[in-house]
């Protein structure tokens, strides 16, 4: 396969610098890039027929996206009548997701996987850590999104969120359903992770049983964490400690550790969360729509990794990305250190995603053959001194035209190679059945 007439914008040494040329690819690795002079005339005119070869007329082609935080269980939860109140963080809590979630069931739970990678392939994200609850049909539903990240052929790390807010029983339940998939069902496509829900919602006995996990299978832990002022609250009213040093107790803190929201926290907790080597996953899209709030970005310590998460809001996580940016110029951030903080966030991303696949793409030659291509032709000179300019306030406000994941076309020309139809039918089924049995609750 080659990608012709492209922007490629390869990672060096935590920098962009965009080439322009052909990238050839070949038993799923990037074989060569060969450069070439940029002449926009022949570019645009060139007629291109061969079945193995995608024509980027001058588009620019990246790394694909990744989604640090997500929550596949929440795809089919659209349109739902809710009668309970939605006035606090808490009740939105209980009145639509503790339902949502607990509705589920093993053909809902597939259905929902199938239409959050589609999604995502759409844009562009064709690697996803997803955060999965569903109390009542623990068993088995990790090995089941697992089978559909290998049916549509992204990659993913996944976990259960064990609670005890439905009881004991059903807390172990979930983290018998962590170590299962840790056991059984790992590869070098979908990785495992240990799932908690917020900690004011899983007891001393549960994050025990956890940090045992932890420590036998050499991972970390994903996590809701002061999403809210409730789980502050609640961790030292009914355990003594606050989140992060209950966490630090159990020996859940370490580098492979996803940290999601961080918004309640002091300064003390981030100190502590950088001497780990966690990372925080920010979702401001979720966190404005929740009124929760948003991180106090003076006192977060530039050593933790800020990587960028949905929630389950949508499957396009560098929407979350320009919020971030546009956020910190609201705060009153200067343009130069608000590029600064992206570019950051960037490099981060990258370096952590590698701790779960160390051979995520750079997009130079040798490199896996993993990347998008955005339907963005950049109107003005493309070079490493003004990519953020086109970046932030171009390239990211498109769409994603094409992406290929280990040597294989995922999307070509806007259009998913899988037959979109197919899935489309059985998650509009599930989701009706979803609609239903919600109404009853």
């Amino acid at each position: 396969m080659i990608i012709t007439n492209a922007w490629i914008c390869r990672i060096i040494d935590d920098t962009i610098d965009p080439v322009f040329g052909d990238i050839n690819i070949r038993d799923g690795k990037i074989s060569d890039i060969d450069e070439k002079p940029f002449d926009y005339n022949k570019v645009y005119n060139e007629i291109i027929r061969e079945k193995d070869v995608i024509n980027a007329k001058g588009r620019v082609v990246t790394i694909p996206n990744i989604n640090f935080h997500d929550h596949f269980y929440s795809r089919l939860a659209k349109g739902l009548r809710i009668t309970e109140p939605m006035d606090n963080f808490h009740n939105i809590l209980k009145s639509l997701w503790w339902k949502v979630d607990s509705t589920l069931d093993r053909q809902m739970i597939i259905a929902s996987a199938q239409l959050g990678i589609l999604d995502s392939i759409k844009n562009g994200v064709t690697y996803v850590l997803d955060h999965h609850s569903s109390p009542n049909a623990a068993n088995g539903s990790l090995q089941a999104i697992a089978e559909v990240f290998n049916d549509l052929g992204t990659y993913g790390v996944i976990c259960f969120e064990t609670t005890d807010r439905n009881g004991h029983q059903l807390a172990e339940e979930g983290i018998n359903e962590n170590k299962n998939f840790l056991s059984n069902y790992v590869n070098d496509k979908v990785k495992g992770l240990v799932g908690l829900h917020a900690s004011f919602t899983a007891s001393d006995e549960t994050l025990k049983m956890a940090s045992k996990i932890v420590e036998e299978y050499d991972v970390g832990i994903h996590i809701h964490l002061c999403e809210d002022k409730i789980d502050r609250e609640q961790s030292e009213k009914q355990f003594g400690l606050l989140p992060v040093e209950r966490l630090k107790k159990f020996k859940l803190l370490n580098e492979k550790s996803i940290l999601s929201h961080g918004i309640y926290l002091a300064e003390s907790d981030y100190n502590t969360i950088a001497s780990y080597g966690c990372a925080i996953a920010f979702n401001p899209d979720s966190n404005m729509n929740n009124a929760v709030g948003l991180p106090d970005f003076n006192i977060i310590p530039d050593e933790i990794p800020v990587i960028m998460g949905t929630d389950g809001m949508n499957s396009n996580p560098v929407k979350s990305l320009k919020q971030l940016f546009l956020l910190l110029r609201h705060s009153g951030r200067s343009f130069e250190e608000s590029f600064t903080e992206i570019q950051n966030v960037y490099y981060n991303q990258l370096k952590f995603v590698k701790r779960f696949f160390p051979d995520f793409t750079e997009l130079n030659t040798g490199d896996r053959a993993d990347l998008i291509t955005w339907d963005y032709i950049p109107p003005t000179p493309f070079s490493k001194g003004n990519f953020w300019g086109h970046f932030l306030y171009g390239i990211i406000e498109t769409r994603i035209r094409d992406v290929v994941h280990n040597g294989i076309i995922l999307m070509k020309d806007f259009k998913l190679e899988v037959k979109e139809d197919f899935y489309a039918s059985k998650i509009v089924k599930e989701g009706h059945r979803l609609f239903n049995q919600f109404r009853k609750t």
